[in-house]
């Protein structure tokens, strides 16, 4: 079995003060939806990532529980080996507190599963073994008041189709979990292309059907060269200059489609909370992703590009 890594970053500036509700999150219009959804109040995403600075005074009260899946240190110990997960926990949940940075679904609650660990050269890198254990676990966890996990981020991708990932994956979405990826960071410019949907690139677990798979534009609705470009595509979000927090208290722009996946990952706990309450009855994970797309905006590229569109939760 082949190892599944972080899909690369770009960490493009780390900022010390900030103040404010960031563009990406205003972008996909998540303020104005806050009260018809109790900001998230209540639902769980689960975070597979390096893992999260759980002392981060934007995120140490959104943390409901953690686990390290890794055999590299304890069972209990999910603190964050690099910033990757720090800071896509940020975008899912940072709470509003008048400092820092606010995330998508701010009252969300996060389950942190670490399934990367670094190897004795210091790269970081995730067996695939790991990542099945955590999306069981993450299956079969309860909370203090029996809540469930809603939904799954996972930032990272292979080359490979893994058929034990994607029967895990099924599993998971079999029992209403919605299971949200990053589509990759291999887009046509690594080759000498034009960012133009030349060719198809996948990265697993982004391209199975059964997931949502997201693409990144930048904050003014453009395609940047980086992002993959395929058919399983389903929608697009911010992932340009993404600003979230980083281990250490701090904060810091970052690039990928890793920062474009949370920002969908949050505006399904928003989502899910605003139509059950509507509806007054628990949705399947079919209806979850129909109104995900329900709630998008064309921008006029291919779809293999953006899917579907860009998230727009203010869309009835």
């Amino acid at each position: 079995m082949a190892n599944f890594n972080l899909i690369p970053y770009t960490v493009e500036s780390e900022i010390k003060d900030v103040k404010e509700i960031p563009a990406g999150v205003k972008m996909i219009k998540a303020p104005e939806v806050w009260d018809k959804s109790a900001k998230g109040a209540g639902v769980v995403v689960a975070i597979l990532d390096t893992g999260c600075d759980y002392a981060h005074p934007d995120l140490k009260d959104r943390i409901i529980e953690g686990k390290n899946f890794t055999n590299q240190g304890e069972h209990n110990d999910f603190s964050d080996i690099d910033q990757h997960g720090t800071h896509v926990a940020g975008t899912i949940g940072a709470i509003i507190n008048d400092a820092g940075v606010v995330g998508v679904a701010p009252e969300v609650s996060l389950f942190i599963s670490r399934v990367f660990k670094k190897d004795s050269n210091g790269k970081i890198g995730a067996s695939i073994n790991d990542i099945i254990k955590a999306i069981h676990y993450c299956i079969k966890w309860r909370g203090p008041n029996r809540e469930k996990i809603r939904v799954i981020n996972m930032s990272l991708g292979g080359s490979k189709n893994e058929p034990k990932l994607h029967n895990a994956i099924k599993e998971a979405v079999k029992e209403d979990i919605l299971v949200v990826c990053a589509a990759g960071n291999e887009g046509d410019f690594r080759k000498g292309g034009d960012c133009s949907p030349l060719k198809d690139e996948y990265s697993y677990p982004g391209a199975y059907s059964e997931v949502v798979e997201v693409g990144a534009v930048d904050l003014e609705g453009k395609l940047p060269c980086f992002t993959n470009t395929n058919l399983e595509i389903d929608l697009v979000a911010p992932g340009v200059k993404i600003i979230s927090t980083i281990p250490g208290g701090g904060y810091a722009e970052i690039s990928g489609t890793s920062m474009a996946s949370p920002h969908v990952a949050g505006g399904a706990a928003l989502i899910i909370n605003q139509c059950e309450k509507e509806f007054g009855r628990n949705f399947t994970e079919a209806e979850i992703y129909a109104q995900i797309i329900k709630r998008t905006e064309h921008l006029g590229n291919d779809k293999r590009i953006e899917g579907n569109g860009l998230l727009k939760l203010d869309k009835q």
